[in-house]
């Protein structure tokens, strides 16, 4: 007798290893998606608490800058029933040494807003990052009004009148550059997107397919 010439007819069932299968796509486990990150909700409720918490921060910044920040030296004279103010010292670098320190402990403001929140939320996201640079100019504006309010009067005559004739005062603590407010918004969202880059979570890599 001789063998059949037709092969024999493949089984209907192959092992899954003989089965080239694609891994399932991001997001999937099971062929259920997952949801991605803490959620929409969860994401809103935490900027809003770090836009307060570091707009908050500026009553901290403009106690600093109203004690830190130089004097302006001012005199005040009585000329024919009237009277006049003046600089003491009219090449005095007091006025940009006001912006200065404004400036200065904005930037050390947004270093330090910046790492802590990139310790609290290390994942990041859009939310966080435009929360942080809201709460910051919130802040700088915070810091400025309430140094304002803490410094010397803003009426100067009326101050001049008080201390008399001669009598050097300190002139009211003002922000001649308006863009030293940017100070701390900038500086935290630089740091913020440096620690990042550096140090935030890596989306893991999809493998290869096996082959068959």
């Amino acid at each position: 007798m001789t063998a059949p010439l037709t092969p024999p007819t493949p089984p209907h069932n192959q092992s899954s290893n003989d089965v080239w299968q694609a891994p399932p796509p991001a997001g999937m486990s099971g062929g259920v998606y997952e949801q991605d990150g803490p959620g929409m909700k969860t994401e809103l409720r935490d900027a809003a608490v770090i836009t307060v918490a570091v707009a908050l921060g500026g009553v901290l910044l403009g106690l600093l800058w109203w004690w830190l920040a130089p004097h302006v030296p001012l005199v005040g004279d009585e000329v024919d029933k009237s009277w006049v103010v003046y600089l003491k010292d009219s090449e005095g670098e007091q006025a940009a040494g006001v912006d200065g320190t404004f400036t200065l402990l904005g930037l050390g403001f947004g270093l330090v807003s910046a790492v802590a929140v990139f310790l609290l939320r290390r994942r990041g996201g859009v939310p966080v990052v435009v929360s942080l640079g809201l709460g910051a100019l919130l802040g700088s504006v915070l810091a400025w009004r309430l140094g304002i309010w803490l410094g010397p009067s803003s009426d100067v005559l009326a101050h001049a009148k008080a201390a008399g004739k001669g009598v050097v005062f300190s002139a009211p603590l003002q922000l001649g550059a308006k863009g030293a407010l940017l100070a701390w918004p900038l500086g935290a969202l630089l740091v913020h997107l440096g620690l990042t880059a550096l140090f935030g979570p890596r989306d893991p890599e999809v493998p290869y397919p096996r082959q068959p």
